[in-house]
């Protein structure tokens, strides 16, 4: 659970909209149903409000119940004392009578008519708004799940759904996939927020969960496992990441410096090596990086090493010949053992979006990559990529990285990504 508070909070915390977006989306067909609905409540609070008040002044309608018809002319002054605290019970239902004749008369009556008649009217008129208000101010201020604003599911909902998913990276293919199955069997059916976006956690996990499997680990020694990925995805901070988890799992590893064209790399893999515990083999700069494979190799089966982890130079997939470079150090590597590498992992920045899918397909062809680790979740991905590169290529996803932490590198688990894409809490 601490990764996953961790994952939760850095996850997208620049550009991820998509919790805020299904928010937005179910809001705005609540508030479009709420006129509908508070319409007829409003008109009927209109006439009764002028009539109900000039009409207090029908006391006479109510004199000829009272036998003395003469009380008019001998105490007008005593009529509107007991005239208003009896009459205002019944002129409601009485309102539509008219009384013409007596309004002459009546008029002392109403000035004082009128403060008595308000609260009555008020009383009667409240019941209609108040259940209105409550549920919007529960929906304002979030309180409560019988508040919680809904909206039926249907084809407008759905395409919104889709436009939304779509800007989270999660490809166009891959958002249709996944709102057609959240709206199986659902279609018309009025959901809150949370019910959507656990359906959507849902359908995210299950298409997750085949491909959430940990770097395998063989009875090979050394098992080779090399590291590839274009330029600043993250490949040598992965290296030193796993090399030094391996180390604490008591494995044996040892580092082959690779990328032999960029000092940093190797000065940044002998500080993971310092760290860890762990030897890292150099070349000197400009060397063929697959003759160092070649000799860490040898270096790896002397010590008797479970693990030899091989850095490479970062290359875009379109650089053709970076990437027959690439090709040259498996068939080298090869040379020494037919069945190396063992594990080809591929580093991804999530940052990259829709083109990491350009990238599987390259490296996939000329390195067989056998599993994925997708680093930099944190900073301004929006992570659904991951969803899309599960769907189409269905490749194993070892790891996932949001930091720069040693802890900041974990094993991928589906439910808990996809509850943090959607922004659900975990119990």
């Amino acid at each position: 659970m601490a990764f996953f508070s961790k994952l939760k909070d850095r996850l997208f915390k620049s550009s991820n909209k998509l919790e805020e977006g299904l928010d937005a989306i179910v809001e705005e067909g609540a508030e479009d149903a709420a006129p509908q609905q508070s319409v007829p409540e409003k008109t009927p609070e209109v006439p009764p409000s002028t009539p109900p008040v000039e009409v207090p002044a029908e006391q006479p309608v109510e004199a000829p119940k009272s036998p003395p018809v003469e009380v008019p002319s001998e105490t007008p002054s005593e009529i509107p004392v007991d005239a208003p605290a009896e009459i205002p019970v019944q002129t409601p239902e009485q309102s539509p009578r008219p009384a013409e004749p007596v309004t002459k008369p009546a008029e002392p009556v109403t000035k004082p008519a009128e403060p008595m008649a308000k609260p009555s009217i008020e009383r009667t008129a409240a019941p209609d708004p108040a259940p209105a208000t409550p549920g919007l101010l529960g929906r304002l201020m979030g309180r409560g799940k019988v508040d919680e604003p809904r909206r039926a599911l249907d084809d407008d909902m759905l395409e919104q759904l889709e436009d939304l998913l779509v800007g989270a990276d999660m490809g166009v293919d891959t958002a249709l996939r996944v709102t057609a199955n959240m709206a199986e069997g659902r279609f018309g059916k009025r959901l809150s927020t949370r019910e959507i976006k656990e359906l959507l956690a849902a359908e995210v996990a299950r298409i997750m969960e085949p491909v959430a499997r940990p770097m395998p680990i063989y009875a090979k020694r050394p098992q080779v496992v090399l590291v590839v990925g274009v330029n600043g995805s993250g490949k040598t901070t992965t290296i030193g990441k796993l090399a030094s988890q391996f180390k604490a799992a008591g494995k044996k590893v040892v580092i082959a410096a690779g990328d032999t064209f960029r000092a940093a790399a190797v000065e940044q893999l002998q500080v993971w090596g310092d760290r860890a515990g762990v030897p890292v083999l150099t070349a000197p700069e400009g060397s063929d990086p697959a003759s160092l494979a070649f000799d860490a190799m040898t270096r790896a089966q002397e010590d008797g090493a479970d693990l030899l982890m091989i850095d490479t130079a970062g290359r875009l997939q379109n650089r053709a010949d970076l990437m027959e470079e690439l090709a040259k150090i498996v068939r080298v590597i090869r040379k020494k053992d037919e069945t190396a590498p063992h594990n080809t992992l591929l580093v991804l920045d999530a940052t990259t979006g829709q083109n990491a899918l350009n990238q599987v397909e390259t490296f996939q062809k000329l390195a067989d990559v056998s599993g994925l680790v997708m680093t930099k979740l944190d900073g301004t991905a929006k992570g659904g990529v991951l969803v899309a590169l599960a769907d189409r290529f269905g490749l194993p996803i070892h790891a996932i990285g949001v930091g720069e932490q040693i802890d900041d590198l974990a094993p991928f688990d589906p439910e808990e990504f996809a509850a943090a894409l959607t922004g659900l809490e975990r119990s």
